[in-house]
């Protein structure tokens, strides 16, 4: 079997060595990739090019294609493939409008009695500002309502740093002309949930907890993801049940109803509150960098499971998932977020290439002059497996310390709070 990978990113590149590793598989093609998938042909096609992909598919005569990335899923790669008779695992662009607008998520989870946060949709600086004077005594969160690279979302707290986001989002309009949605801020433990969907059924997949501020202590800009581990002591048996129940089951019976079956990666961004889930957001792929580490955590085949979901019969497979942890650090260019830099040379890779439970995942890199060099913000995810979180986290730094490049920016505490809860656990017991 042929399969092509769309995206270019740590995740892509995930994926791309899951399916390279299927019994199913022949050959993986990625686009448009980048210079670390040594598993793949990268082909020139940029991931929001559907015609151009489309055509790719036909020429290579690829079998099945599996979407990486939100944004071909939101502009409807997979109804145009499907319409073509081209098998494709991914959200339809009805069902990706859970991802592609927090206004129209926010209104489904209400209308559908899924817990979530209070919320408000505004189109106009005063309105906003209206509802804000109105709620002064109440902390929000700021939340871009289209796509924004996972850098449209801005944690406020208090009414003068509330006010001059709403007042800098609709005046310059960084994101380009889209609504705002104030959420209330939930305060409480954030966790990654992922079911893999056929548009009846969910198949719950390894938990993960990811982290979302550049520096340590959940300093510093949010970022598109500094790291992440799997699995999340925070998900109790109890917690687990919760979240399928309250969430994921009524998630799928809404979409359904509301004629957008939901096939795909279905991923819950969870706020959990005193031991209750309620829902941040809905993301319609794999996470970034959660997929680095639930990705090589599958004992069983991805290609089998994605070849399950897009045919409609999950209940004929049950993933079986190795006992390790994994935990994946992510080194970042100098500049990262605002503005990255590019063409620093990346040494040290030859020297954790062939470290046993240790995955390079090639993020934004470019190959120079036969040597590798930044190319993106996000620029390598160092993923090490281990028989407990403990023995995974030092794995995994002991791997980062052998990279090196100018300005290389990386969190020292990922996986800290699993960690704690872990320590906790057992002096309890």
């Amino acid at each position: 079997m042929k399969v092509l990978v769309i995206g270019s990113g740590g995740r892509e590149h995930a994926l791309v060595q899951a399916l390279a590793d299927s019994p199913q598989v022949d050959s993986v093609l990625a686009a448009p990739g980048n210079p670390g998938m040594v598993e793949a042909q990268c082909l020139g096609v940029k991931a929001d090019d559907i015609s151009g992909l489309l055509q790719l598919v036909e020429t290579e005569g690829v079998d099945f294609t599996v979407v990486g990335p939100e944004a071909p899923l939101v502009a409807g790669i997979v109804d145009t493939f499907t319409a073509a008779g081209h098998k494709i695992f991914g959200a339809s662009r009805r069902a990706a409008a859970l991802e592609g607008s927090k206004a129209y998520t926010k209104d489904f989870l209400k209308k559908y009695r899924i817990p979530t946060a209070d919320y408000a949709t505004f189109t106009s600086l005063t309105e906003a500002l209206k509802y804000l004077q109105e709620n002064a005594d109440r902390e929000w969160v700021v939340k871009i309502d289209g796509l924004a690279a996972g850098k449209g979302v801005f944690v406020t707290r208090n009414f003068q740093d509330t006010q001059d986001t709403l007042e800098k989002l609709f005046s310059e309009k960084p994101f380009g002309d889209q609504a705002v949605v104030l959420e209330e801020f939930l305060d409480g433990e954030e966790l990654s949930f992922m079911v893999l969907c056929d548009g009846e059924r969910a198949l719950p997949l390894a938990s993960s907890q990811d982290h979302k501020r550049l520096g340590d202590g959940d300093a510093g800009p949010n970022t598109g993801g500094m790291g992440a581990y799997s699995p999340a002591p925070l998900v109790t048996p109890d917690l687990h049940e919760k979240i399928m129940n309250r969430i994921v089951g009524p998630t799928l019976k809404g979409m359904a109803e509301e004629g957008s079956p939901f096939k795909g990666i279905l991923y819950a961004g969870v706020m959990v509150v005193a031991g209750e889930p309620l829902v941040l957001e809905f993301n319609v792929r794999f996470g970034d960098p959660e997929a680095q580490v639930i990705l090589p955590r599958l004992a069983s085949d991805w290609m089998e499971l994605f070849l399950a979901a897009e045919a409609g019969r999950l209940d004929q497979v049950q993933p079986r998932w190795k006992n390790d942890s994994a935990v994946v650090i992510v080194l970042a260019a100098a500049g990262y977020p605002e503005a990255p830099r590019k063409g620093d040379v990346i040494s040290g890779l030859d020297n954790v290439a062939e470290t046993a439970g240790v995955k390079i995942f090639h993020a934004g890199t470019a190959r120079t002059n036969e040597q590798f060099v930044t190319a993106g913000g996000r620029v390598l995810g160092v993923t090490a497996l281990g028989p407990d979180l403990k023995q995974a986290v030092q794995a995994a730094y002991g791997a980062v310390d052998k990279i090196q490049f100018s300005g290389m920016q990386f969190r020292s505490d990922i996986a800290q709070r699993g960690l704690n809860r872990l320590k906790t656990l057992a002096n309890k017991s």
